[in-house]
């Protein structure tokens, strides 16, 4: 008997190569991603035991497994393969539940492609949901068993509520459900839904930024107040490998920018100990990588004005590297004052890392405007401790950032939003010289080290069944992302073969299509970009001093 069967969504399932921003593959509309390169870039199928679960999962299906395996026996529990879902769901299952980020394509990065491309909204991420969901409404058909979706991804379903109907989904839970599981889903096996713990409805935002609850049947969730999330103490160990050696030790941001709901969760750190213990649970699952998950890195138990932590830094990082077998260890989010406020502690931090030439410490950055005005505008606390103004122009601050962290062989993952409210000409404009002196720029002997991904901010209302309706990208906009693909397509002629993994075949294989992929996307978007208007010759130049390398700038000061 499996009582419960937990699903991850696949495209959250492959290696991607192990090549940096892969991951977004899926992202990508699917008309214009042929099958056979898609299928080859998103690497390995997950392996499984001969029965079909899954040896290594993605990390939200850990914490449901590990919250269930606190009262039901471990026969109990299947996390499953998509392509083995056959052995698990029976007469007597009785949920399914399906863990998503992305099910319908409506996800920042993905949008962003439509806002480019148009066309029929169904990227890779929506054309592996569909084949997922046939599977498991194919293999549930006639049986008691209830589908249950849950994750990150399902405010789209509220979005698109018509989709709900269409995959037969019984419940979409919304929110953190660590301590709840258990009797989340005892009620939902009984019909019984407890109202002094769950609500009926979805959450929403109103024009002040604050949750509010929409009510409809098809969808629970815990609340708005603090009783809406776990405490620390309930937040259990996995117990079984998750997804590229991942493991959370934070949760919440704190920092307040008015467009990210992460900010409005409350901040919990978890125990060192915890944190090492589920790295080791990876190291066994062949994992010799620690990817510490957190929205905020610089904001683990940090002190006043945003202050960074080294001390609480330096020991969580020293411990995670000091583990034997842990051979690579590098935070998921990060914001760029910090690096460049505090170059020592970012080199005592490598010093810790084994970071160098052949290890570089990833992480992911929203530095999203070249503006000063809309930084302080959308989110002024990004800057902190360093004040924009005192401290130089918010271009200064991420300058000093990147420099910093190519010294010390840090490699930052920028995103850069167009469409703020707010937005002007002269703000789209200060994003180009932003992009353009970050990618012509040196650290010493080193060319800047980053990624750069242009994200536009999509009124959801515009979205009409399977189709966008946008007015297109400004030229202005679309200047925007000519130079973030611009700077794009150099990394990947310069990195596409350094960091593909594998045999030689296979790396020059990945390599060549990184590569080939790099210039083929600048080249579609140039044409795009042309066709609107954009002067490419002067905004390749926008921003620029007369010397074609930028190798100093005032070292800035700590507020």
């Amino acid at each position: 008997m499996t009582r419960f069967v937990l699903v991850p969504d696949t495209t959250l399932t492959y290696d991607y190569r192990s090549f940096p921003l892969l991951d977004f593959l899926p992202c990508a509309p699917s008309r214009m991603v042929p099958d056979k390169i898609y299928y080859f870039l998103r690497g390995r199928s997950p392996p499984h035991k001969p029965n079909g679960e899954l040896l290594v999962a993605p990390y939200s299906i850990r914490r449901l497994e590990v919250s269930l395996r606190r009262r039901f026996p471990e026969r109990d529990i299947a996390v499953s393969a998509e392509d083995m879902l056959q052995n698990f769901i029976k007469d007597d299952t009785s949920i399914i539940a399906v863990s998503t980020m992305d099910p319908l394509g409506l996800g920042p990065t993905t949008m962003s492609y439509y806002a480019l491309f148009g066309g029929e909204l169904y990227a890779w991420v929506w054309k592996e949901w569909d084949s997922l969901m046939a599977r498991i409404n194919a293999l549930r058909r006639g049986k008691k068993a209830k589908l249950v979706v849950g994750g990150p991804g399902v405010w789209e379903f509220a979005i698109m509520r018509d989709m709900v109907e269409k995959y037969n989904i019984d419940l979409i839970f919304e929110g953190e459900a660590d301590d709840i599981l258990p009797d989340l889903f005892e009620q939902i096996e009984e019909d019984a839904i407890d109202s002094s713990m769950f609500s009926h409805g979805h959450l929403a935002f109103d024009e002040n930024f604050r949750r509010v609850l929409q009510k409809d049947d098809k969808f629970l969730s815990r609340g708005v107040g603090t009783s809406a999330y776990p405490k620390v103490e309930d937040i259990p160990p996995i117990i079984n490998p998750a997804q590229k050696g991942m493991t959370e030790i934070m949760r919440g941001c704190g920092v307040g920018c008015d467009f990210c709901e992460v900010t409005l969760r409350p901040l919990r750190y978890r125990p060192v100990e915890d944190i090492k213990q589920e790295v080791r649970v990876n190291l066994r699952g062949g994992f010799e990588n620690a990817w510490l998950h957190t929205d905020e890195i610089w904001g683990y138990k940090h002190g006043k004005m945003f202050e960074p932590n080294e001390e609480e830094l330096l020991h969580l990082f020293s411990e995670v590297q000091g583990i034997k077998g842990i051979h690579h260890t590098n935070p998921t989010h990060g914001r760029i004052s910090i690096p460049a406020a505090y170059p020592e502690m970012l080199k005592k931090l490598s010093d810790v890392l084994d970071a160098g030439p052949h290890n570089w410490i990833g992480i992911q950055t929203g530095v999203e405007t070249g503006s000063d005005r809309l930084a302080k505008m959308h989110m002024p606390n990004k800057t902190l401790p360093l004040r924009i103004g005192p401290d130089g122009s918010w271009q200064e601050i991420v300058w000093q950032g990147v420099y910093n962290e190519t010294m010390y062989y840090w490699r930052p993952a920028f995103t850069a939003q167009v469409g703020q409210e707010g937005e002007t000409v002269e703000d789209l404009m200060d994003t180009i010289a932003m992009v353009n002196r970050l990618s012509n720029s040196y650290a010493g002997q080193r060319p800047f080290e980053f990624t750069i991904t242009p994200l536009v901010n999509v009124p959801l209302g515009r979205i009409k069944a399977k189709k966008f309706n946008f007015g297109g990208l400004t030229k202005e906009q679309l200047a925007v992302y000519y130079v973030s693909y611009r700077h794009l397509a150099k990394m990947a002629r310069r990195d596409g073969y350094r960091d593909s993994r594998g045999n030689f075949f296979v790396r020059a294989s990945v390599g060549s299509i990184i590569s080939f992929g790099g210039s083929l996307m600048l080249r579609t978007v140039e044409k795009l970009a042309v066709k609107a208007g954009v002067d490419i010759e002067k905004i390749k130049r926008y921003g620029l001093p007369h010397t074609k390398e930028i190798r100093t700038l005032a070292t800035l000061t700590r507020a």
